[in-house]
């Protein structure tokens, strides 16, 4: 969770963002909600210390990724463009898909207004490490909480990289590798299926991104060891 006295600020171009904002607030914890709507998100990013982007549309059934680009990449664009103006020193981690052309779409225009940092900018793909850790965990009999599983490279097909050598305290014979790696690959599109229409991943990429951004709040605060995996 995000430390006392911290502010979280929800935005969308959707009216109803304020009142998402309002029922979250509603959970007791020490942290200042607050949501805007428009087509300005200007007051949303004042003060930034963190920026995760998950604006965009979804994939549907038959769509991958790169179907995504044409309608994403504008939004992910103007965002990056009101974000090198108004926090130009945050950490931004570019959730929109597809992520490994959006991620260097938000570093060209921060490059062109002069703010971009290689080190504040993320392509958050921890959506493909916590699948990783639950797939291995059910194969394995193991607790999910206690698997990490290094996943390097992009946030589609085979640019997904689990590094499951790596993984501590399991062996996994050539079969298992070939079929976890295409499982993890493939991870979205099977969610897309099952929903049928209804949208892409949402309750496990919320979270993802909870971790990924807690992860930078608690690196940005001193901790040691903090580490995520990320598209850079």
């Amino acid at each position: 969770r995000l430390p006392a006295g911290s502010d979280l600020a929800l935005y969308d171009i959707a009216p109803v963002t304020p009142g998402v904002a309002a029922d979250l607030s509603h959970i007791p914890t020490p942290v200042t909600i607050k949501g805007y709507a428009g087509e300005d998100p200007t007051p949303a990013l004042e003060g930034a210390d963190v920026v995760l982007v998950s604006a965009g549309v979804a994939r549907k059934p038959g769509m991958d990724r790169a179907d995504l680009f044409n309608v994403n990449a504008g939004i992910v664009k103007a965002l990056a463009e009101k974000i090198a103006v108004v926090c130009p020193k945050a950490c931004v981690g570019i959730i929109t898909n597809p992520v490994n052309t959006t991620v260097p779409i938000a570093a060209e225009v921060l490059k062109k207004a002069g703010v971009y940092d290689k080190r504040k900018l993320f392509g958050v793909t921890t959506l493909d490490v916590i699948r990783s850790e639950t797939f291995v965990a059910a194969l394995k009999d193991k607790d999910p909480g206690q698997v990490r599983v290094p996943v390097i490279g992009g946030h589609s097909g085979v640019t997904i990289l689990p590094l499951l050598s790596q993984v501590e305290g399991v062996s996994f014979t050539d079969e298992e590798v070939a079929a976890l790696t295409k499982r993890i690959q493939n991870a979205g599109t099977e969610v897309v299926e099952a929903k049928a229409g209804g949208g892409s991943a949402t309750l496990s990429m919320g979270q993802a991104a909870c971790r990924f951004g807690l992860a930078l709040v608690k690196a940005l605060q001193g901790e040691s060891d903090v580490v995520e995996y990320a598209y850079v």
